[in-house]
């Protein structure tokens, strides 16, 4: 019982941070799994489908007032954390896509490049993904002139010339630099 976790969404100026913990049957037939970010919006989409159909998984996040309050590193430890506890099955062992670990009590192994190299953590990669993607359209419907349906809430070109004119809405972070900048004006 390996769990795979990872998350979506450290690095955009709106929005949670999302993790997801996935834990793939030995048998699992689940072909085309790789990084998310490799992967067409297309392919994601159905892999997510045979993902969640054929394993046991969790997604869970943090908001962007805890980003602000505890920042976006221990922000997305506390996601993955708990993603893990929100499995049906507590894993034997977690292998984390990245160089550090949550504090926590399972036996864990941080791997560098794990969503591209194990199939449980490309699945966790990519259910995050999916799932960060979805919360940034559907907020984009509320807050369309910021371009959320394109950018996921990146720092683009649009998102900040949209920051710059509009100002900030609840869901950007607002201890992330662009941000506070637009806060101070």
């Amino acid at each position: 019982m390996i769990a795979g976790v990872d998350e979506a969404g450290r690095g955009p100026l709106a929005g949670p941070v999302v993790a997801a913990a996935v834990i793939l049957p030995d048998s699992h037939t689940i072909v085309g799994l790789d990084d998310s970010k490799k992967l067409t919006s297309a392919k994601r989409e159905r892999l997510e489908s045979e993902i969640m159909n054929g394993a046991q998984f969790s997604v869970a996040q943090c908001s962007e007032a805890e980003i602000d309050d505890i920042n976006i590193l221990q922000a997305t430890m506390l996601a993955m954390t708990r993603a893990v506890e929100g499995l049906d099955i507590a894993p034997e062992h977690v292998l984390v896509d990245g160089n550090r670990l949550p504090r926590w009590g399972f036996s864990a192994k941080a791997v560098v490049g794990g969503d591209a190299i194990h199939p449980c953590i490309s699945a966790a990669s990519i259910l995050a993904k999916e799932h960060r993607d979805r919360l940034m359209i559907a907020a984009a419907e509320q807050y369309p002139q910021y371009g959320w349906e394109r950018n996921k809430g990146y720092g683009t070109a649009e998102h900040l010339a949209a920051l710059k004119q509009y100002g900030p809405t609840p869901l950007h972070r607002r201890s992330f630099a662009p941000v506070a900048q637009m806060i101070l004006l």
